[in-house]
């Protein structure tokens, strides 16, 4: 399989301008454009009070051009009053008029500043307060969960995961389009808009100090560059990397990848197997899905186990991993439990089950 390199991908990177920025869930606030516009009918509505106060009483001003106040000079004066512009050109001179200068208009010339000015400080407000809410995430995010893509199976991976009692703050979503990243956050996700391939990407996502990352590239070259990167970044994170082809598995394996999931064949057994018989399919559909039915949970042994066979614990057990292997439940090897021992059982999901993950990486025998 040719790779493409770095600098290939890099260069492909910015031709589609794909910036790198991290975001956080947020909750849902009414339109900028909505806002803005609301604002903007506030400060006409002040505007046009200025010039009804000022043309009711237009006989106590002076104009120095005519002597005469009209609507049109009422409409000037409020314009150049609340922008503090001022020109002097036209001034109240009855004592009525400056006393309602005094207690209505300088009010209302504050009101339109707080108006005009209050948008722009509330950009800057949110700008701070949103960097803010990003180093105080990335100071207290620790063994969390990077996804790399947030399509069909990115989505599954998190779903499954979460399934087992994780929490959505502690799942980060990787991905280079902006508008993928965005439904990542409308869920609930972080999310980090960028090129996975890149050191930085997966620093901007904490990857250096997670403890296990997916990856759903839709590109095996891609699953090979992303595996390499986060391995180099992380070496006690588990990895776990999904490819198309079966050919290209070993090489994330050499990559760095602790498991390797090929879809496409993964999907031809699975149909493979409801051909042959429908039941034996309905029953291995359910148990990958995490958290209906019947699920896998690798769980610890438990000292009143120790000494038994796997046959004798009170749970269907499928395998037993012993160190970094993973051995059948009738292995001879295995006749007997060992404390340090964890199993792999078939149980009925309820909402306190729990997977518990071990970060080692196992080779099947």
């Amino acid at each position: 399989m040719k790779l493409p390199g770095h600098d290939a991908i890099a260069r492909q990177a910015d031709e589609h301008l794909v910036t790198q920025r991290v975001k956080l869930p947020r909750k849902v606030v009414e339109r900028p454009l909505r806002q803005v516009a609301q604002r903007l009918a506030l400060a006409l509505l002040v505007l046009l009070v200025t010039v009804a106060i000022v043309y009711a009483d237009s006989d106590g001003y002076h104009d120095s051009a005519d002597s005469s106040v009209s609507l049109l000079d009422s409409a000037y004066y409020a314009t150049v009053t609340l922008s503090t512009t001022g020109y002097g050109d036209i001034t109240p001179v009855s004592d009525s008029a400056r006393l309602t200068n005094i207690l209505v208009i300088t009010p209302l010339r504050v009101l339109f500043l707080i108006i005009l000015v209050g948008t722009t400080l509330e950009v800057l407000t949110e700008r701070t307060r949103e960097e803010w809410r990003i180093n105080r995430w990335r100071s207290a995010l620790r063994d969390h969960t990077v996804v790399v893509g947030f399509g069909t199976k990115g989505r599954s991976a998190i779903q499954t995961v979460l399934a087992t009692g994780l929490n959505k703050q502690q799942v980060v979503v990787v991905d280079p389009s902006a508008k993928v990243v965005d439904a990542a956050t409308a869920d609930g996700y972080a999310g980090v808009v960028g090129d996975a391939t890149r050191s930085e990407v997966l620093k901007r996502a904490e990857a250096d100090r997670a403890r296990q990352i997916i990856i759903a590239t839709q590109r095996d070259d891609t699953a090979v560059l992303v595996t390499l990167t986060a391995r180099q970044l992380n070496r006690g994170a588990k990895i776990v990397a999904a490819v198309r082809e079966e050919e290209n598995a070993p090489l994330l394996r050499q990559s760095g990848a602790d498991a390797v999931i090929t879809s496409a064949s993964a999907a031809g057994r699975l149909l493979g197997l409801s051909v042959l018989s429908p039941a034996a399919g309905m029953v291995m559909e359910d148990l990958i899905q995490q958290g209906t039915g019947l699920d896998l949970v690798e769980r610890p042994v438990i000292k009143a186990e120790v000494g038994r066979s796997p046959r004798e614990t009170d749970d269907l057990v499928v395998s037993v991993v012993r160190g970094h292997r993973v051995l059948g439940y009738d292995d001879p090897s295995v006749a007997e439990l060992q404390l340090t021992d964890r199993l792999i059982t078939i149980v009925r999901a309820t909402p306190g089950t729990r997977v518990t993950p071990d970060i080692r990486p196992l080779s099947m025998e």
